[in-house]
């Protein structure tokens, strides 16, 4: 009985089991078909096409095809391009100095870089390049593109733009050498401007030194923080990381999931915030992306910060570059990140707290208007308490020119530089006004 119950046992384990076996078995049959049929193509095209083309040519791009068919964001980087790559994480490149994708065959403008050919130029997030050098640019990849975008320094190169609103239109920018200084800032006030333009090596460190000269400069009257993310297309996952812990003092900043539930990883803020717990606005726009996007929804989650502006690009993917033989590299999507709450904005981007378009505006004359002091037998101040000071100027809004102060007619109407981050000023103003008042 033992005997007869033994062969049940193993005959049950091969019932069980077989199945599996002859499915991994005709997997790897299907996979030397496939494997087969990109020979015989290969072999084809290199006998019979019009034009000799090299082995090394017909294989890369092959490669080129697998990885760019996946998603926007994996592709595959030869000897230069990888080269070129590293380069522009540590923060200088040459180039025109914008961050692109594709979209519909067309080459798409995710942000240009401040103070670079591009931006000069009047490059705008959202553009769609159709034309380099009035050669279309559909059917390249975007490598491609990329590589036909880039040249000798002070060579031009013919850039044909459509854009929302407009008809097409050809703009020329001269290549240069691209050097980003990724954190800058500035005073407004009793406030701290802190600009972020890209996440390369040297943002973490720059960003500290900023808000160090800014709390030097206000001192004690710092009622709060702008950290401008407006067209900046992200970059380096550890400086999101880093900076976005700069202003949190615990919780999660971001999660990464790839296939595989180990995968996982998790990011968490350590104790200390730079900004000493000062209100904080942060803005973006449809060119803040990627890592961009980590930072403000760290912020925004763990509401350290207000959101203002415009919802952001939605690039929710994490790339991974994975060097190869003839150093060369893959960049290959590897996991989606996913805020503190667990929302992945992937394709949808952060919406801002307060929506605010950038926006353009102009003083309304309304002519002469009667006030209380017009009016016959009006009563006078009494204690003159109202009464403006002699030489007080009125306040004007942050980010606009007074009438009269650019040198032209006092008749021109006031108009804001940036519409955005004088939304934000006010805003931190505001808050710093209450706080002083539920203090006292």
């Amino acid at each position: 009985m033992k005997r007869r119950f033994l062969f049940v046992a193993i005959l049950a384990a091969s019932t069980i089991f077989v199945p599996q076996v002859i499915t991994a078995q005709e997997n790897r049959s299907e996979t030397y078909r496939q494997l087969k049929l990109f020979g015989d193509v290969f072999e084809r095209v290199r006998a019979d096409y019009v034009e000799e083309v090299t082995d090394k040519e017909l294989i890369e791009s092959a490669i080129q095809g697998m990885l760019t068919s996946l998603d926007p964001h994996s592709s595959y980087l030869n000897a230069d391009s990888f080269r070129d790559m590293r380069v522009q994480t540590k923060g200088e490149f040459g180039g025109l100095g914008i961050e692109v994708t594709m979209e519909n065959g067309y080459v798409k403008v995710v942000s240009p870089i401040d103070d670079t050919p591009a931006f000069r130029a009047g490059i705008e997030a959202g553009d769609l390049i159709t034309h380099l050098n009035s050669e279309p640019v559909q059917g390249l990849a975007l490598n491609e593109a990329v590589e036909k975008m880039r040249g000798p320094v002070n060579t031009d190169i013919v850039l044909t733009i459509r854009r929302e609103g407009r008809e097409p239109f050809d703009v020329t920018i001269t290549r240069d050498v691209v050097k980003v200084a990724s954190a800058r800032s500035r005073t407004e006030g009793n406030i701290a401007y802190l600009r972020v333009t890209s996440f390369t090596e040297q943002s973490m460190s720059g960003l500290k030194a900023e808000i160090a000269k800014r709390k030097a400069d206000i001192g004690d009257e710092l009622v709060g923080y702008v950290l401008d993310l407006r067209n900046n297309p992200g970059g380096l996952l550890d400086q999101a990381i880093a900076i976005s812990d700069a202003f949190l003092d615990q919780g999660e900043i971001v999660s990464t999931r790839g296939r595989e539930i180990d995968d996982a990883q998790r990011y968490n803020a350590r104790p200390g915030d730079l900004a000493d717990g000062l209100p904080m606005v942060v803005l973006i726009n449809g060119g803040s992306a990627s890592a961009s996007e980590i930072v403000a929804g760290a912020l925004q989650d763990h509401r350290r910060a207000v959101i203002l502006g415009t919802t952001s690009f939605g690039k929710g993917s994490v790339q991974t570059i994975i060097p190869l033989s003839g150093n060369g590299a893959m960049r290959l999507t590897t996991a989606r990140y996913y805020t503190p709450s667990g929302r992945s904005i992937q394709g949808t981007g952060i919406t801002p707290d307060i929506i605010v378009e950038q926006a353009r505006l102009e003083a309304v004359k309304n002519g002469p208007q009667r006030k209380e002091s017009d009016l016959r037998g009006a009563l006078d101040n009494g204690g003159g308490n109202g009464a403006p000071q002699p030489g007080a100027t009125p306040e004007k809004t942050p980010g606009t020119t007074a009438p009269g102060e650019d040198g032209n007619t006092a008749d021109k109407p006031a108009v804001p530089e940036d519409f955005q981050l004088a939304r934000a000023l006010d805003l931190l103003r505001g808050l710093a006004f209450f706080s002083a008042r539920a203090i006292n």
